[in-house]
């Protein structure tokens, strides 16, 4: 179920339970109707962590909640990236076309914490069929089109946990919105510098 919520300012708020994919394209419907456009910058910023019941046991989170983890964190973004493209047909060529997924260094790093461990299942899945998408979209000629797995890191390029930043992540996405060119799909980012390569 989808709710929603307009404010005079131009804001469209919805609000869907991500356990789900079902309500997705409900959202996008929604919003192209009170935009009377497809959007064509989409962030999934939608995330979900069940802790280890042991602490000290990687496999002790039972496996019903590494499945409704994985439904937020991977499928449902999935099912929005379908709606996207869909979408985006319905926009002028030249109109630049951009996906950012939030992730994190658990595309690439495996780090020996069981608490981050439904994370780093998901982050990685994801990691791996945005990259394969944005590939495969560039080899057919789609310039216009850009997907992205972004996390943001400190300077020396370790992971940030908890000390996420907002402002440096929509300062960020913004610049990736404006940018012209391509950039790798698994893009990092340090505040105050944006994109760094690691």
């Amino acid at each position: 179920m989808v709710h929603r919520q307009h404010n005079e300012q131009g804001y469209l708020s919805l609000k869907a339970d991500f356990t789900n994919p079902e309500p997705i394209p409900a959202l996008f419907e929604a919003a192209k109707i009170e935009f009377k456009a497809a959007p064509s910058v989409i962030i999934y910023n939608v995330a979900a962590l069940t802790l280890p019941p042991d602490q000290g046991s990687v496999l002790s989170i039972r496996s019903s909640s590494v499945a409704s983890d994985l439904k937020v964190n991977t499928v449902s973004p999935y099912a929005a990236a379908q709606q996207v493209v869909a979408a985006w047909e319905m926009l002028h060529g030249e109109t630049k076309k951009i996906f950012i997924y939030t992730g994190n260094i658990l595309r690439e790093v495996v780090l020996p914490v069981p608490l981050v461990q439904n994370l780093g299942i998901d982050k990685a899945a994801s990691a791996y069929w945005i990259g394969l998408a944005d590939t495969l979209y560039a080899a057919k000629g789609y310039r216009t089109l850009t997907f992205l797995h972004a996390d943001e890191r400190h300077e020396d390029g370790k992971i940030k946990v908890a000390q996420l930043d907002d402002p440096a992540h929509a300062e960020f996405y913004a610049e990736l919105a404006k940018h012209e060119g391509k950039i790798p799909w698994n893009v990092s980012f340090v505040k105050g510098k944006g994109y760094v390569q690691f």
